[in-house]
């Protein structure tokens, strides 16, 4: 049982470590819905392991072994640490469970400001709102249709051709509802602190991806990574927006250098090595907390198992005891030095 409890923490860790340059060496499309399953698995995985961790320590407290009629002999185990160790680990699941709760809130939240903000737009063709503004801006809403807002004040920053792909950019993110997979991961870092790191990986994969859709969509990825670049510099030497609704995703929000550079070099190849690590990784992490859940399960049906062999064994031994009485009563009665 040891072995599969360890294994999500290992996960955990390897994330925090190679997270982020996974995400980069893989395809971005690959690399966003791998790392954000590879993110979901390993915070439930986690959460569900230290929950049962803290549960099997308090098991042996009487009051709990009572109340679940198990032996205190079989749900030891030989454990090493002290009953009372269990509330470390249950309570940090409720300080994780607490701050995963707090940001669904805040996503849900997010998600209803970003739909209340496509109503106030309107219906537009192609999703496409553009707003009337000196601030040069463009992001993709997500909503039930999603929306593309474009300021003018952007639009006149670029030329045509960079126009195009900026749109295009934008109009991957709604299709692909990348919103969703950035969000999950976000939620997951909540849970587990260590997948933070990896949660921003999916962010910028997320990103990259509109960026190869939108160089194949115009054939040419040189002006795709102009067009980032002017994007980004047109709207870092403008003064503060507004503040724009929460949860949009923006060409110019992530990882500009960085995508740029990638734009500059041929189409990202697939790595089947290393996209099987990752898949193998999701698997074995899911299989841990099963394992570690059939385990924990037999653990405590041995347990009933002998709690029910030794009430029995009390309940036999105490009727032999009332059955011999008499016969030991009479005999000490009949022995008696009063009877002679």
């Amino acid at each position: 049982m040891i072995l599969s409890v360890l294994v999500p923490f290992a996960a955990s860790l390897l994330l925090a470590v190679a997270g982020a340059r996974i995400g980069r060496r893989l395809p971005p499309a690959t690399a966003t819905r791998l790392l954000t399953a590879a993110c979901l698995t390993t915070a439930l995985a986690t959460g569900f392991v230290l929950a049962v961790v803290g549960f099997v320590l308090l098991a042996p407290l009487p009051v709990f072994a009572a109340a679940g009629h198990w032996s205190l002999a079989a749900v030891r185990d030989d454990d090493p640490l002290p009953p009372g160790a269990g509330l470390l680990p249950l309570g940090l699941v409720a300080v994780l469970l607490a701050a995963a709760v707090r940001r669904a809130a805040g996503i849900g939240r997010d998600l209803a400001m970003a739909e209340r903000a496509c109503r106030r737009l309107g219906p537009a063709p192609a999703g496409l709102v553009v707003l009337h503004d000196d601030h040069p801006d463009a992001y993709a809403l997500p909503g039930l249709s999603g929306r593309i807002v474009v300021s003018t004040a952007m639009l006149r920053a670029l030329p045509a051709d960079e126009r195009r792909v900026l749109l295009a950019h934008e109009g991957s993110h709604l299709r692909h509802r990348h919103h969703v997979y950035t969000q999950l991961a976000d939620l997951a870092g909540a849970a587990n602190p260590l997948l933070r790191g990896t949660a921003r990986a999916v962010r910028l994969a997320a990103e990259r991806w509109a960026d190869e859709d939108a160089a194949a969509s115009t054939g040419d990825r040189l002006t795709t990574a102009r067009a980032l670049a002017r994007a980004g510099l047109a709207r870092a030497g403008a003064p503060p927006a507004a503040v724009r609704a929460r949860g949009v995703l923006a060409a110019t929000d992530t990882g500009l250098a960085h995508r740029a550079r990638a734009l500059l070099d041929p189409p990202p190849r697939r790595r089947p090595a290393l996209t099987g690590a990752l898949a193998a990784l999701v698997v074995v992490t899911a299989t841990a907390a099963v394992t570690t859940e059939h385990l924990t399960e037999r653990r405590f049906e041995h347990a009933r198992s002998g709690y029910a062999h030794s009430s029995y064994a009390r309940s036999v031994d105490a009727t032999i005891g009332m059955r011999a009485a008499p016969s030991w009563s009479m005999r000490t009665s009949t022995t008696s030095p009063g009877h002679r």
